[in-house]
């Protein structure tokens, strides 16, 4: 059997821009991109930790060091400027495989989008 497991987790990003006009996706920091784990046009589910509301859509970098988290095209209207946000990506795993598997989680300073912490474990 195929279980949805947790990946990869960026908790609590502050989003740093919207653009309305952009075609979709959020950007995010390639330095933190990488830390995390993900990739370029990977699936994720944003959490909006300030107004409740919850999205899918796919990551796209923003410049290294930047520490940007922008949220673009339709999203725009569900998270703002200034918000606080997790990110979360999930693969399809065999059940067989979950012992011997580990999710990436990065708790982040949402003052200023370093992360304060690489937790690198079973949640």
């Amino acid at each position: 059997m195929m279980i949805p497991f947790l990946v990869s987790k960026i908790h609590r990003a502050r989003v740093t821009s919207t653009d309305l006009d952009y075609y979709g996706s959020v950007s995010v920091d390639e330095e933190i991109m990488r830390q995390a784990n993900l990739r370029e046009n990977q699936k994720v589910e944003i959490y909006d930790i300030t107004n409740g509301s919850r999205l899918n859509t796919y990551v796209i970098p923003a410049p290294a060091g930047s520490r940007d988290f922008i949220l673009n095209g339709a999203a725009a209207h569900l998270v703002k400027t200034g918000d606080i946000i997790i990110i979360a990506a999930y693969a399809l795993i065999d059940e067989r495989e979950l012992n011997t598997l580990n999710s990436v989680v990065l708790l982040m300073n949402g003052k200023d989008n370093s992360i304060d912490k690489v937790i690198n474990g079973k949640l």
